[in-house]
C-alpha cells in the first residue's frame, strides 16, 4: 500500500507519463522487486493506460528476477542484488519480455529487515530503459516500509518521464 503522503504526487505522475507515452505512440513495461507491483499499479490507475503500459513484471527473489527477467546469475550471486547494474538488467529483462518500447527496473530493501551495512534498508535502485539508452539511480529514501516502497515508485516515475522528455521529447 501506498503511503497517503505521496499518492497525489504519484498519480500525478502516472498521468503525466501516460499522456506523454500516448503522445509518442510508445509502451511501456515495469519489473519490480521491492516494490511489489505498486509501479504497475499506480500505472494501470490511470484511465486509458492499457493504450500504453504494456507489461509488469513482480520478481521478488533472486531465482525469479532470473527465471522471468534473464538476469545474469553473476550478478545476483554478488552482494550487488540492490544496484544500479541489477536495476537496468531487470529493465532490460521486461523490455525484451514485455513487447513495449520503454521499461523500468526497481530494486531494493523495504525494510523493516535484509539490508546491509553497506546497502542499508531504503536503499532502492531504479533502472530506466529506452531504445535511446540506459540510466539508472541509487536512492536512499527514509522512513517505514511503506514510505520507502511510496518514495520508490515516486521517483522511478519522475525518472521515466524525465527520461520521456530526454528521449523522446513532444
Amino acid at each position: 500500500m501506498v503511503d497517503g503522503e505521496h499518492t497525489a504526487l504519484i498519480r500525478d505522475l502516472a498521468a503525466a507519463v501516460g499522456a506523454h507515452l500516448v503522445a509518442a505512440g510508445l509502451k511501456v513495461t515495469v519489473a519490480e522487486s521491492c516494490t511489489g507491483g505498486l509501479l504497475a499499479a499506480a500505472l494501470t490507475d490511470i484511465p486509458g493506460s492499457s493504450a500504453w503500459f504494456e507489461a509488469g513484471f513482480v520478481t521478488y527473489a533472486p531465482r525469479a528476477k532470473h527465471a522471468v527477467l534473464g538476469v545474469p546469475w553473476e550478478r545476483l550471486a554478488q552482494a550487488t542484488i540492490v544496484s544500479a547494474p541489477t536495476a537496468i538488467a531487470m529493465a532490460r529483462g521486461a523490455l525484451g519480455r514485455g513487447g513495449a518500447e520503454v521499461a523500468v527496473g526497481v530494486t531494493g530493501f523495504a525494510g523493516p529487515t535484509g539490508g546491509t551495512a553497506a546497502c542499508p534498508v531504503g536503499t532502492v535502485a531504479i533502472g530506466w530503459v529506452t531504445a535511446r539508452g540506459e540510466q539508472a539511480q541509487v536512492c536512499h529514501f527514509p522512513g517505514d516500509r511503506g514510505a520507502v516502497r511510496a518514495q520508490a515508485v515516486a521517483a522511478a516515475l519522475a525518472g521515466l518521464k524525465d527520461r520521456l522528455d530526454q528521449d523522446f521529447p513532444r
